[in-house]
């Protein structure tokens, strides 16, 4: 009864009618008002998040800009890009990867404008660091009691969501992981993850940080280059392989193989709903930890903070996607974590595709609980103040516990609904800031158009002019 009550919810949240027309319109209108941001500037964009990497050592803020995007990587590069992917696959068919690409392309609009908000509005706390994301933004930008309700929604909806995408989910697939490829209790794997959880935790931001930026980077690089040697092994597929995606997005997939066939709305469905939990895009994730960085302006940040979905999706999910379809191993029947494993096996030696993606899975989610173990704490923070961040701390790192020796049979349809939840308000809230976002978007790149200046800081002036 659960189940199918819990199913019925996810069905109106992620049906034709609410959200899923809210994230591509919304992304559609911000990339019209941004005038294309993520085109025009995608390369300077990438340039300063991955070259430069520090903007502005003395800026106010608790980590660097690079710091800020790994960390936000780190919560967005997880099971979604293994497991998600050959999950959206097997049940909307090869079209649900074109559906991916879409909501990954204006999502970019979407990561921008969040991460934007997030350093425009962030604010201090009592300790002295950074706070910031929707569950500041929406209050501060958008006045009367309407911008406190969409702020409080969100906090409540982002602590609800930290327990499910970004905890047991995850641990639930690292000890899966474990146990399936090198025979390891999932008790012993529960307890080792619940302590290096809580050790990390107990450092704030700056500890999260330096612990993601220094292996995101690396699990991305050997997971993509794994993934191309498995492309260069079947080349042959590569073109078919594009040319189904584009041709089941518009048209559903038949039954084929062991392949039970999707309809176009299934496509549509499970290929934005995974795409969404995989990059994360009009979530607002990505603005709580954005607002931590040290930058120079908003748009600079929110620009490095664009480049994650790109990353996440233009490029990790999409070498998932092409190993499952090259391969032809989406027809078997198999879901999930498994299909992908399938796929690397076809292309790589021995056992070394089902090692490389259990290692990969390891890594992506231990990175993703950690991530989201921050947005949590903020969003707590926000709620009942700087009280409640220890405790819920060590309850995170205790559910973590509670994901890796637990069947989570429902959990995986409740983060999609907490998900959802959670990009309501934000996206209504970023509908309705949007004339702010392009004003002081568009001064700051006509003033300066390659990111090697330093115009001053915003003044007051669009919160003036939007009230």
């Amino acid at each position: 009864m659960l189940d199918e009550f819990l199913t019925t919810i996810d069905g109106v949240i992620w049906g034709p009618f609410l959200l899923i027309p809210l994230l591509l319109g919304t992304g559609i209108w911000l990339t019209v008002r941004l005038g294309g941001v993520q085109f025009t500037k995608l390369g300077p964009a990438l340039k300063l998040a991955l070259l430069r990497r520090h903007d502005a050592a003395h800026e106010k803020g608790d980590v660097s800009h690079y710091q800020a995007l790994a960390t936000a990587l780190a919560a967005t590069v997880g099971v979604g890009n293994i497991a998600g992917v050959a999950t959206a696959i097997n049940l909307g068919g090869p079209g649900a990867l074109f559906w991916m690409w879409l909501s990954a392309i204006f999502g970019m609009a979407a990561k921008y404008s969040e991460a934007f908000m997030g350093v425009r509005f962030r604010t201090t706390d009592a300790k002295g660091e950074i706070s910031g994301g929707p569950q500041y933004y929406l209050q501060r930008a958008i006045p009367g009691g309407l911008g406190k309700f969409l702020a409080l929604f969100f906090a409540i909806a982002a602590v609800i969501a930290s327990f499910g995408i970004g905890n047991m989910t995850q641990s639930n697939s690292v000890a899966a992981a474990m146990d399936d490829t090198f025979g390891v209790n999932p008790t012993i794997v529960g307890a080792v993850l619940a302590v290096l959880t809580a050790l990390v935790l107990l450092g704030g931001i700056k500890s999260i940080a330096k612990v993601t930026s220094a292996f995101v980077p690396f699990m991305i690089i050997l997971y993509v280059a794994a993934g191309a040697v498995v492309l260069l092994v079947n080349w042959q597929g590569i073109v078919p392989a594009f040319g189904q995606v584009f041709s089941d997005a518009f048209t559903g997939t038949a039954a084929v193989g062991g392949f039970a066939g999707a309809g176009l709305a299934q496509a549509i469905q499970f290929g934005i709903a995974r795409g969404i939990f995989s990059n994360e895009s009009g979530m607002g994730s990505a603005a709580i930890v954005a607002a931590a960085a040290k930058t120079k302006h908003p748009v600079r940040q929110g620009l490095v903070s664009m480049t994650q979905t790109f990353i996440d999706t233009i490029i990790v999910v999409t070498m998932t996607g092409l190993v499952i379809l090259t391969t032809g191993v989406w027809q078997e029947g198999k879901t999930g974590a498994a299909l992908t494993a399938q796929g690397f096996s076809e292309g790589l030696p021995g056992n070394w595709g089902g090692i490389l993606v259990a290692l990969s899975l390891i890594f992506f989610a231990y990175s993703t609980v950690l991530g989201w173990a921050y947005y949590g704490e903020r969003n707590v923070e926000r709620l009942v103040g700087l009280k409640g961040v220890v405790p819920y701390r060590l309850f995170f790192s205790a559910i973590v516990f509670v994901g890796a020796t637990t069947e989570l049979s429902t959990v995986w349809t409740f983060s999609d609904i907490a998900n959802g939840l959670m990009a309501l308000p934000n996206l209504v809230g970023l509908l309705i800031c949007s004339g702010l976002i392009a004003r002081e978007t568009k001064a700051y790149l006509k003033a300066d158009p390659t990111l090697h200046h330093e115009p001053e800081q915003p003044t007051l002036e669009g919160i003036d002019a939007l009230r």
